[in-house]
């Protein structure tokens, strides 16, 4: 046996698989390090575990210390690397009577700036149902060669409704966007995944190409980075903008008022 494999064996019998955390290669890419990458797996584990409203959830430095071996100067550092990403927030706020700093987490933009940034590949589990798929992103991995850790999202596109969508985006706002584009397809991913819909996608193109498309400034917003990103829900539940909405709009949209001035985006 390697000696790898002996520690491997020798950590198993001595500590338990509970004492023993996981980190993905991918977020040790996304951070540049791999302290960085530790706090950031578990904070992922917990920004849905919190019972308050506001999506925080508070741990002390001796939690993290004990949780994870990091030190306070060290979470403080990583902390302050995930701020300036944009994918985290904290704040202080009180637990169990103490002043204790907070974190919340913004998921979507962890998910596309991973998608984005990193090219992460994709792995189906596409259900069609009435246009509603369930989708899991997956990371292949091999000990032989890196090759086969990569897997070309192009190769999937014609299992997802990417032509659909950037066909329909194209006709509605006359731009010529390519529906093979791996960014486009990964912001497309990211909000198939949280359960939105072809008919979601639609409407958000209905909206914002009434309100838009006509105004010079706007126009060039009208692409897929702008209109699938992290806004996408704010647009999707956004009144058309006066006029009667498409086909698309009717099926969601059951009455219509003129939308407030103002850019919103």
């Amino acid at each position: 046996m390697s000696n790898y494999k002996a520690m491997r064996e020798l950590t198993r019998r001595l500590s338990g698989q509970e004492n023993v955390f996981t980190v993905p290669r991918i977020y040790v890419q996304y951070t540049g390090d791999l302290t960085t990458a530790v706090l950031l797996n578990q904070i992922v584990f917990y920004s849905d575990k919190s019972k308050r409203k506001d999506g925080f959830f508070y741990k002390t430095y001796e939690e993290w210390e004990e949780e994870i071996c990091l030190t306070k100067r060290q979470v403080r550092y990583s902390v302050e690397k995930l701020k300036a990403l944009g994918i985290l927030e904290t704040a202080i706020k009180k637990a169990n009577g103490a002043p204790t700093v907070h974190y919340k987490l913004d998921y979507d933009k962890l998910v596309d700036s991973i998608v984005t940034k990193c090219h992460f590949p994709i792995e189906q589990n596409v259900t069609n149902d009435n246009d509603k798929m369930s989708l899991s992103l997956t990371e292949s991995t091999t000990e032989n060669t890196t090759e086969n850790t990569t897997r070309d999202i192009v190769a999937d596109a014609p299992a997802l409704p990417y032509h659909t969508i950037i066909d329909y985006l194209n006709e509605q706002a006359g731009t010529a966007f390519k529906s093979t584009t791996k960014k486009t397809q990964g912001l497309i991913h990211a909000r198939l995944q949280e359960g939105f819909t072809v008919m979601d996608f639609k409407t958000v193109i209905d909206v914002k190409s009434a309100e838009w498309r006509n105004d010079s400034a706007m126009s060039k917003f009208l692409r897929p980075e702008t209109l699938f990103g992290t806004k996408f829900e704010s647009y999707l539940n956004q009144k058309p903008k006066g006029g009667k909405a498409n086909a698309a709009s009717n099926g969601r949209q059951q009455s219509v008022t003129k939308y407030e001035d103002g850019i919103n985006f």
